[in-house]
């Protein structure tokens, strides 16, 4: 099989034959990943984004925050410089992107539709136009919602396979918000999104750090495809296997707060864990990296050694030696 029928047929449960991977060379990796240019959700390290969001950096990794948020007041909200697709092409260097990814997996970029929201608004704010300001907001998240309704359609005309989102929605141990206002103001929006991948032909992918476990039946039901994860402990990795395994699709490294500090043996053994709790050979579960090892403090030691376990437990996956115990 080529790496594209391996993650479909991994996230469509119909037994890819080797566990997908998204790993830096020389390791391998499935998947082609792209975007539009300019991105309209672009996070620079520093300076203004196309937004009007004024962005400063965290001196220790490709991360920045935003200082100035374009919309203080709901007044703004008309004057907001929203990214026109019509008037940039930002989808022409795209055009033979089929050829240029080979047989991989094509997975594009959307905008986020909380992460930007806090960035015009501040995180503050936000949280408390859920209460005073629920018009308003609302009207934001449909500007965001048909950006990406936009996107959508423009991707599935160049063949893109997979369309992801980034939002993180969990603080350490809780949502950010309550559960029952998410579902009322981000749930209907977002099975407005993946309902538009699913009629474009494409899988969905939404990238959540933090404690989501509140929300992941939600994003299951609405017909999210692929959950991206970059931690597991906070929310228990045998929880996650045994409410989730086999109902939606894992795409996560080892913990990258708890465990990749860790001794060697303690990666190794997690990553057997991770593969018991999450995979199954009818598929389920994609091992990658964390791409901002520095900002993380990842060694490249411990890179290596997952990489190099996940390729084993692979092989032992598919060829009738699991046995799911520690070795």
């Amino acid at each position: 099989m080529t790496s594209r029928e391996v993650v479909v047929r991994s996230i469509r449960f119909e037994n890819p034959g080797r566990l997908p991977r998204n790993f830096p060379s020389p390791f391998g990796s499935d998947f082609y990943w792209t975007n539009m240019s300019p991105n309209p959700d672009a996070r620079p390290k520093s300076g203004i984004d196309e937004w009007g969001c004024v962005w400063e950096n965290l001196g220790f990794s490709n991360l920045g925050e935003v200082k100035v948020f374009p919309i203080t007041d709901w007044s703004e909200l008309e004057k907001l410089r929203v990214p026109d697709f019509k008037e940039r092409d930002r989808f022409a260097h795209l055009k033979g992107i089929r050829q240029d990814a080979g047989d991989r997996f094509i997975i594009a970029t959307g905008v986020s539709i909380y992460e930007r929201a806090h960035f015009l608004r501040g995180l503050e704010n936000l949280w408390a136009d859920i209460h005073l300001n629920p018009r308003k907001l609302g009207q934001l998240l449909d500007i965001l919602v048909d950006l990406n309704l936009a996107a959508i359609s423009e991707y599935a005309k160049l063949g893109v396979d997979g369309y992801t989102m980034c939002d993180d929605w969990g603080l350490q141990d809780r949502l950010m918000i309550s559960p029952e206002h998410w579902r009322a103001f981000w749930r209907p929006r977002y099975q407005k999104i993946f309902d538009a991948v699913k009629r474009a032909g494409m899988l969905s992918f939404l990238h959540s750090c933090g404690y989501i476990l509140d929300i992941l039946d939600d994003l299951v039901e609405i017909g999210l495809d692929v959950i991206q994860i970059d931690q597991q402990e906070n929310m228990g990795l045998e929880v996650l296997g045994e409410r989730f395994q086999g109902r939606i699709t894992f795409f996560a490294p080892v913990d990258i707060q708890r465990v990749m500090y860790q001794e060697v043996d303690q990666i190794r053994s997690y990553c057997r864990k991770m593969v018991q709790y999450l995979a199954s050979k009818q598929g389920g579960f994609i091992p990658c990296w964390y791409a901002d090892p520095h900002g993380v403090g990842h060694s490249q030691e411990a890179i290596e050694v997952m990489c190099n376990e996940f390729l084993k437990l692979s092989e032992e996956l598919y060829t009738d030696a699991w046995d799911g115990k520690e070795k």
